[in-house]
């Protein structure tokens, strides 16, 4: 649905006091750019972005710097975008209730038409106003946990860059950091169209993460299951996985039938014991990848498989990415090392 009407599409962008600067700053500059750089010269500016926030003025946000709020929402009746950053979440988590006012006005613009939108754990807020129960979307993949146990009803997704649900796709969430770049390049395209969402991310250097998130994510297998006997296999995994059979070697260290261990492990870890095994040797390859210019094959034997075909395949099952792909992506460039 491209932008063709006389008038620029309203974009409230949310500032709370939770809110992360440079997101909040970052959507701003490249929406606002859309007009800032005349990528629409002779026609009319697809969008018209504000900062909004429960009152006007200085607003110190969670690194306490302050952010110019524009307008206030009450005096906002109706817009076409909202957009909520991300958000920090301190060590005792989010506390929910703490922006009535906030909450009641997102559910008010949503039913005037307005798409909501967040930025990575901007959906913390988004989820108080109930219009994501039932549906799927995205948060930072180290928030997920957090979320989850606030918001049970919600099918959350952390491995994803870009979620876009709702009967009329009016429910938009991105995932961990700098994914508001997707979100905003979506917005862009579905709005103004490919061609000048293509023009903005040359003129920003931004990036379509394609690859998804699985490749950031550090496994850490759960540990707060309860059942000693597997809390002890998995402790002795941990620096055994790359041995020959580790699985048997748990079974045989465990007091339990080979049938009963696989069951409670699989019960209390959510993953079957091979499958364990193979998400620690591909995180120990990621690492391998990340900080030596060891060859692809020997850190295939380093992990624990002679065959490093096979290697290559799990790996990017897992990842979404081969070995080196993943190495080029995430190694630090020569020009940076010390």
């Amino acid at each position: 649905m491209n932008h063709t009407g006389p008038k620029p599409m309203q974009v409230s962008l949310v500032a709370l006091p939770d809110a992360v600067i440079s997101t909040l700053a970052g959507i701003y500059d490249v929406v606002n750019g859309v007009t800032l750089m005349g990528l629409a010269p002779g026609a009319t500016p697809p969008f018209r972005i504000e900062i909004v926030g429960e009152k006007r003025g200085a607003l110190p946000l969670a690194s306490g710097v302050p952010i110019d709020v524009q307008r206030a929402i009450e005096d906002i009746e109706n817009c076409d975008i909202v957009i909520v950053p991300s958000v920090l979440l301190k060590p005792s988590g989010w506390e929910k209730g703490r922006y009535p006012r906030l909450v009641d006005w997102l559910q008010h613009m949503h039913e005037g038409g307005a798409r909501l939108c967040s930025a990575c754990s901007g959906i913390f807020l988004l989820a108080e106003t109930g219009l994501f129960d039932g549906r799927e979307a995205t948060v930072h993949f180290g928030y997920a946990s957090a979320f989850t146990a606030l918001y049970p009803a919600v099918e959350i997704h952390p491995d994803r860059v870009l979620v876009i649900a709702g009967l009329h796709e009016d429910l938009v969430s991105s995932g961990a950091s700098a994914t508001w770049h997707d979100m905003v390049l979506y917005l862009i395209a579905h709005h103004a169209g490919a061609t000048m969402a293509q023009e903005v991310a040359r003129l920003f250097a931004l990036q379509w993460h394609q690859d998804g998130l699985a490749p950031y994510i550090v496994f850490e297998g759960r540990s707060d299951h309860g059942d000693s006997e597997i809390q002890s296999a998995q402790t002795w995994l941990s620096s055994h996985f790359s041995t020959a059979n580790p699985v048997d070697g748990m079974i045989n260290r465990s007091k339990l039938a080979e049938r009963t261990f696989k069951r409670r492990f699989a019960a209390a870890t959510s993953l079957t014991p091979t499958a364990y095994v193979q998400r620690l040797r591909v995180e120990d390859a990621k690492r391998r990848l990340e900080r030596t210019d060891t060859s692809i094959d020997e850190i295939s034997w380093r992990v624990g498989y002679e065959d490093a075909a096979f290697f290559r395949r799990l790996f990017k099952r897992t990842t979404g990415m081969t070995p080196g792909a993943y190495r080029r992506r995430f190694q630090i460039p020569l020009f940076a090392r010390p």
